[in-house]
């Protein structure tokens, strides 16, 4: 209650100094508005009846992050479960989902491996390169396919959006940090544009020997990212964009995955991400098509005495996007995708199947108030055969307010880790976690309601009820030995973590939120945000890996001030969940923790040379968000940036 109270009371100190402003117009409103590239439609995020949050160049500036879920750990409505400090490894979950519930996309194309989700966060580019991150709540199987059942992340880059790209004319940057437990990074970024043709480049190696952890090993790490992209504007609206990137990290992943006493885990992960897009724009219509090839390869030593388990992937992906507005107040989109993945594990063995999808999507304006937007989509996949996903959202339209409903079917099938982890092994150890081959794909329906408030143009406010009735739930569930099919290589008497289709499942919760965000004389850039998130559902008593581990309730704040000379910021995140305990390693996660985070700067020369500090875990909270993958305490981190 003490946490909660102080970060009400943050709220509530900010808020005595606005000043009184008129309401803006439905108009202005619009105007001011990122259009959101993952609707697909080109509408502003009130218009797409979901609670939608978009984090711009500015806030990931401010924020002490240099990760993905560093930068998304405080935005409400996301839940992240990270094993490693700095981004080492972490799991998204939204409105209850698993990792594999949130579908992530880099410049509206998937990013998620085919072997498994816990690699959403491995990026292969640097912020510096970032224009926005869309976050997307609830379902979006219909304009995405599967995965897409807890919400959408996208990432949205400089080169791939060309007016912003031909509007900034060059960009050098270089970074150094350095910090407790023997941290160092290095980064660097390079850009330039002509009237048509642009180009940016940027690399980062980042290392730590690690905080100590309670085995007596250390949570030791080494990541390097580089990445190059390009575009030109081919005249009469054709736009080509390209890209390579790539993102390698070496790290001690013990009880990252199990909580098995001979569990002593190291991992070596390296991505390979390219993708390129040709573009064809006029004023009433668009027609993108995007190819993107992942091949990714993964390393995972259990214990010295075992062999490393290596897996080799490839994922390649095409969509054709096409909008057309016929009148300003209606417009349809449709498209085809077809992908292919691929794996070669001496763990998982070696397998391959195909994947297609078509969608057609509606945006319609009846009188100026109310937007409605329809998806239909059919997929076609080896592992589950054809789907159908519809979906239908309303957005009612005030300049006081925004009142959003949606309705929508969602599905997801289980990725290779989940199909075959373990099956290939002689002899399995009890207590790890073994796959299942006819696992049946998950299916949900989904229900939500909402509001979104403009007291003043500075002043908003967010509230969401939503509901998942979901079926054939995949998880990992305690499994005696004789009950698993196939179990000759399993010990007898004894349990394992076997991959299971669970039966249905009901999640409901309320999500909240408000902000403020207001500029002084000009100088002073002062910004607040508090959200909270309930969440419940009817758990019938079945111990799961994932399902059971997501948070009851969630609160964060963040507040920060900007001006040309300094910045500082400072966020927390309150967590309370069930509790749980691994006696064989003495591991134990608290039913709830509260953890700060901290940035201060000051720029010199002009404004041209940053230097910073960030501190980790302000309060120095003993907390994990998983069970025996224990989080550092307070870790700090000086550094100097200059950009030209």
């Amino acid at each position: 209650m003490k946490y909660f109270l102080g970060m009400v009371s943050l709220i509530v100190l900010s808020q005595h100094s606005l000043q009184a402003q008129s309401q803006i117009s439905v108009a202005d409103m619009q105007s001011d508005t990122v259009l959101i590239e993952s609707s697909r439609m080109g509408l502003t995020a009130n218009q797409t009846g979901k609670f939608v949050t978009v984090l711009t160049q500015q806030d990931i500036e401010l924020l002490p992050a240099r990760s993905l879920d560093e930068l998304l750990r405080f935005v409400p409505g996301i839940e992240i479960q990270a094993r490693g400090p700095f981004g080492t490894q972490a799991d998204f979950s939204m409105r209850g989902g698993t990792f594999n519930q949130v579908l992530v996309l880099m410049d509206g194309m998937r990013i998620n491996d085919p072997l498994t989700g816990h690699f959403q966060t491995y990026l292969p580019v640097l912020p510096e390169e970032i224009l926005r991150i869309e976050v997307l709540r609830g379902p979006s199987s219909a304009q995405y396919g599967p995965d897409a059942v807890g919400g959408v992340i996208n990432i949205v880059t400089k080169m791939f959006e060309p007016a912003y790209a031909n509007s900034e004319r060059s960009q050098i940057s270089a970074d150094i940090l350095t910090g407790q437990h023997q941290t160092y990074g290095l980064s660097g970024a390079l850009g330039g544009n002509t009237d048509r043709i642009r180009g940016f480049i940027s690399g980062r190696n980042l290392s730590s020997e690690g905080h100590p952890l309670a085995s007596g090993e250390t949570s030791d790490f080494v990541m390097t990212t580089g990445s190059g992209s390009a575009g030109i504007d081919l005249g009469q609206g054709w736009d080509l964009a390209l890209r390579t990137g790539y993102d390698r990290r070496t790290f001690q992943a013990q009880y990252y995955y199990t909580v098995s006493p001979f569990d002593e885990s190291r991992e070596q992960t390296s991505r390979w991400w390219n993708q390129a897009r040709l573009t064809k724009r006029s004023a009433q219509r668009e027609t993108r098509l995007d190819v993107t090839y992942l091949a990714s390869r993964d390393s995972f030593l259990f214990n010295p005495a075992f062999s490393a388990n290596v897996h080799q992937m490839g994922f390649l992906n095409a969509n054709l996007h096409h909008v057309e507005s016929f009148t300003q107040s209606f417009s349809l989109a449709g498209g085809v995708q077809a992908s292919s993945r691929s794996i070669e594990s001496n763990d998982r063995g070696d397998h391959r199947d195909a994947h297609l999808g078509a969608y057609i999507m509606g945006n319609g304006r009846l009188g100026d108030a109310l937007y409605i937007t329809g998806s239909i989509r059919a997929d076609q996949d080896q592992n589950y055969g054809l789907e159908f996903s519809p979906q239908l959202n309303i957005a009612f339209l005030k300049p006081s307010y925004t009142l959003r409903a949606g309705i929508g079917k969602a599905i997801r099938a289980a990725d290779y880790t989940e199909r075959y982890i373990s099956t290939q092994i002689t002899s399995l150890s009890p207590g790890r976690n073994l796959g299942n081959p006819d696992l049946e794909a998950e299916r949900s329906w989904n229900y939500e309601l909402g509001a979104d408030l403009r007291f003043t143009s500075s002043l908003t406010a967010s509230l969401t009820g939503f509901l998942r009735q979901g079926n054939n739930l995949i998880d990992y569930v305690p499994t005696p030995s004789e009950l698993i099919p196939n179990n000759e290589a399993l010990s007898p008497n004894a349990t394992y973590l076997y991959a299971s289709n669970l039966s249905a499942l009901n999640t409901y919760g309320l999500e909240a939120m408000i902000a403020w965000n207001q500029t002084i004389a000009d100088k002073y850039r002062l910004r607040a945000e508090a959200g909270y998130s309930l969440l419940r559902n009817n758990d019938s008593n079945t111990i799961s890996k994932y399902l059971a581990n997501t948070a009851r309730q969630q609160i964060s704040v963040r507040a920060s001030v900007s001006h040309q000379k300094f910045q500082a910021g400072i966020q927390g995140l309150y967590r309370e969940r069930d509790e749980e305990n691994a006696a064989a390693i003495g591991a134990d996660i608290s039913p709830s923790f509260m953890i700060w985070h901290a940035r201060f700067g000051t720029r010199i020369l002009d404004g041209r040379v940053l230097i910073q500090a960030n501190i980790y875990n302000l309060l120095n909270e003993t907390y994990a968000d998983l069970l025996g993958a224990d989080m550092p305490g307070r870790w700090w981190t000086i550094g100097a940036g200059i950009r030209l």
